[in-house]
């Protein structure tokens, strides 16, 4: 009898697997299909996790309202909170995620082992579309006598979070600019860096993220600042370094209280990826998915009114998928050879 029965359940787990495969809008996770390049079958029956970053960021909201485009334009997904980028990377690597929302330098790194992801690569990366800019932002009190990059030379900086992204740019940047040696560092997140810098306890503080940031924008109500300009220069030698995921931004004057011209920098942006695993049709699908539903992304955000099929790839710093790299090259689209989908 205990023979009967065990033959008996393990059959009904069969049938329930098989049902759950075959089952579009389910909750489970999306069905791997094996290979790095992405483009071995063209059906799809699994559920796309979609991980963006804490529910006060501008991740989730985007990410949530795409996930339910997708499942109104028949490919079934869920999004999800996370820790963001690094985890992101780390969630695609192990499968827990076939597609999420990252900074273009972290996912740079997590595809190169290196930094945060030193010695561990994640192959599994391929990108979709760069989506916004996310400003990289050298900011100082409005009063203060610094006015470049080198007047940092010998002054206190907050340089962000240890092992965080921004702590990484501000080491390349400043590291371009000859003044990394030089500075005294902290390692402070961007909330406690603003407080810093409204009490002298610190120079500058190097926030990045979208500009206007609220937590700069709220100090700067009682203690003007001003963000230093990034030249020309300087954005050559971080890409021929190989750094290719930095592009150039204009902050308008009057983007925070103190800042009367406008000022020349330099961003980072915020990508979508997905997993090489993923089929070429799904993923051809979900990016004709996002550029023709921009409008509704819009309607949920204000960063979103930078995605645009013109600068799709700005930025892109990992290899496209095949399918994305499909719909692009219908669209139009030059592909540059440094991010085109690997072969094989």
């Amino acid at each position: 009898m205990k023979k009967f029965a065990t033959a008996a359940l393990v059959a009904v787990m069969l049938v329930a697997v098989i049902a759950a495969g075959c089952i579009s809008g389910g909750g489970g996770t999306a069905t791997q299909t094996g290979g790095s390049g992405g483009s071995s079958s063209s059906t799809y029956s699994g559920t796309i996790t979609l991980y963006t970053g804490g529910t006060s960021g501008v991740y989730y909201p985007l990410g949530s309202k795409y996930a339910e485009l997708l499942d109104k334009n028949g490919i079934s997904a869920k999004a999800i909170t996370s820790g963001a980028s690094v985890s992101n990377a780390q969630a695609i690597g192990n499968g827990n995620a076939q597609a999420a929302i990252m900074q273009n330098d972290v996912a740079y790194y997590a595809y190169s082992g290196l930094y945060m992801f030193n010695g561990k690569p994640i192959k599994k990366l391929r990108g979709v579309a760069a989506l916004y800019p996310e400003t990289v932002q050298f900011v100082v009190r409005a009063d203060s006598d610094i006015k470049s990059l080198s007047d940092l030379k010998g002054k206190k900086v907050a340089i962000g979070a240890p092992g965080s992204g921004t702590a990484v740019a501000a080491e390349q940047i400043l590291k371009a600019t000859g003044v990394w040696n030089s500075i005294q560092k902290v390692n402070q997140k961007f909330s406690e860096a603003a407080q810093a810098l409204k009490l002298g306890q610190i120079d500058a503080a190097v926030i990045v993220s979208g500009a206007p940031t609220p937590a700069i924008t709220q100090i700067a109500v009682t203690t003007p600042v001003r963000v230093l300009p990034i030249p020309d220069s300087i954005l050559s030698k971080l890409k021929s370094e190989g750094y290719i995921f930095y592009v150039r931004q204009n902050l308008k004057a009057g983007t925070y209280k103190g800042m009367d011209t406008d000022t020349a920098t330099v961003a980072v942006k915020a990508i979508l990826v997905a997993s090489a695993d993923l089929p070429e049709e799904v993923v051809y699908k979900m990016t004709k998915i996002l550029f023709d539903n921009v409008d509704q992304l819009r309607a949920v955000h204000q960063k979103a009114r930078y995605i645009s099929l013109d600068t799709a790839l700005d930025g892109m710093s990992i290899p496209l998928h095949s399918g994305a790299a499909k719909y692009y090259t219908e669209k139009g689209l030059t592909i540059p050879d440094k991010i085109k989908p690997p072969s094989g």
